[in-house]
């Protein structure tokens, strides 16, 4: 739990030496509170003071990295509700491959999560992690599977079988993939711990119920093994929904540690559609790991979409990079538009643009984010904003057009563009995206 200014003031010396910047020791504690000061700004702070307030900084529940670069996420939740802040690490989606299955299924499925991007405003998404299950009961199919999966699709495994050995065997292939092995149970735990050590492996641990699964999780956590995910036992969709919210609440709103740690689904519902709602679940209520039974194209779409959706910081608008923007092979001679920065207005101006089939230039000024008509409200897309990004970009100097197309909706500033840009033609735009075709066709094709 975050330590409040009156309680980090008793752990700094008192001395009110200023040479934090504050002018007494509350002050720079009230800062430390509130996160705009660090605790090695205190020279005279002591070692029990910095691991104090190092602990008490942390998240309620644990950041687990996976992959070869350890750069996939998951944990590191600090609320209960995004508006509160934001979610922090994105669910991280994986699919199963069985060592059961046809050999033409596992390689379609394989290539499939290799090969699978979804671009949406400017992001690549993509199938994070392969889960390996071990349904054959044979170790060294199950190994086998687990080398051709990092070969054959190069992502970090999830390992589950009901046998310690074959896990052990399997675990051979990940390498420094960094994955996550599953204990079958909470007796199995003591043999996988060293395997999940010598190979900096997650260790995802389950019980026969919530009691059983946070004493597991505890004892591990006074041995100092922190990389740990839970798996919850439970037999309907809405035994899990309140399972999960109520971990979570002891996570972050009691502070209990045995159960900050990030969760992990096996989706397994028998029905296509029972599987998306399960998994959209998942992302939208503190799933760390999800892992789907099959690769799905359609499927993953709408979930990876809803994923960039939740997991959107609410106070930071989804923006691009202010800039200018060729679309297709434009020219000095080549038409010039102007929008804003925000991402969703960015993309679907580009997109209408070229559709149509022609070269031109996009303009995007810095507007903090903000769609057309409420960065123009707030006086972010103005005739001043536009015409000085314009000039001080040199993007005047690099064109020979001098017509601009501004969107429909902020027709009234045409006039006082032209003014700002001497020698400019400004035309006004259609209000909706939509209609860019026509528009196009009518008057810059033709």
């Amino acid at each position: 739990m975050a330590l409040t200014g009156l309680q980090i003031q008793k752990l700094l010396p008192g001395t009110n030496c200023k040479e934090c910047g504050s002018n007494t020791c509350l002050a720079f504690a009230m800062k430390l509170a509130a996160k705009k000061a660090d605790i090695s700004e205190c020279p005279s702070a002591s070692d029990e003071a910095r691991e104090a307030l190092g602990l008490a900084n942390e998240p309620p529940v644990k950041t687990l990295a996976f992959g070869p670069d350890k750069s996939i996420l998951a944990g590191g939740d600090l609320v209960l509700y995004r508006h509160d802040k934001t979610f922090v690490n994105r669910t991280v989606m994986a699919v199963a491959v069985r060592d059961t299955d046809p050999e033409g299924e596992i390689d379609r499925t394989l290539a499939g999560v290799r090969d699978y991007v979804l671009e949406r405003v400017g992001e690549r998404l993509t199938v994070q992690m392969v889960a390996v299950e071990n349904l054959s009961g044979d170790p060294r199919t199950f190994a086998d599977l687990a080398a051709k999966a990092v070969k054959a699709a190069g992502r970090p495994l999830i390992l589950k079988s009901e046998s310690v050995t074959a896990l052990k065997l399997a675990a051979e292939a990940m390498g420094g993939m960094h994955g996550i092995i599953c204990a079958p149970a909470p007796e199995a735990v003591a043999e996988l711990l060293a395997l999940a050590k010598e190979g900096d492996h997650a260790l995802a641990v389950t019980g026969p119920d919530l009691d059983a699964l946070a004493g597991v999780a505890a004892k591990l956590r006074d041995q100092g093994f922190m990389n740990l995910l839970l798996n919850f036992r439970t037999h309907s969709a809405a035994e899990r929904f309140q399972t999960g919210t109520i971990v979570r609440r002891a996570a972050v709103r009691d502070g209990y540690k045995p159960l900050g740690f990030p969760f992990l689904r096996f989706i397994d519902a028998g029905d296509v559609m029972d599987e998306t709602v399960d998994a959209l679940t998942e992302i939208t209520r503190y799933g760390g790991v999800t892992v789907l039974p099959s690769f799905d194209p359609a499927q993953l779409a709408a979930l990876l979409t809803l994923r960039l959706n939740i997991f959107t910081d609410p106070q930071k608008p989804i923006q691009v990079e202010p800039g200018v923007y060729p679309i297709g092979e434009p020219t000095p001679a080549s038409a010039v538009f102007v929008t804003t920065n925000f991402s969703l207005t960015y993309f679907i101006v580009s997109g209408e643009i070229e559709n149509c089939g022609i070269s031109a230039w996009l303009v995007v000024p810095e507007c903090e984010g903000m769609s057309v008509l409420t960065a123009w409200a707030a006086g972010k897309f103005s005739a001043a904003s536009i015409s000085s990004f314009i000039k001080e970009s040199g993007f005047e100097g690099q064109v020979k057009t001098r017509t601009i197309v501004i969107p429909g909706y902020v027709s009234g500033i045409s006039g006082e563009l032209e003014d700002s840009l001497p020698g400019w033609r400004v035309i006004v735009g259609p209000e909706e995206a939509s209609d860019m075709e026509g528009f196009i066709k009518t008057f810059v094709a033709g």
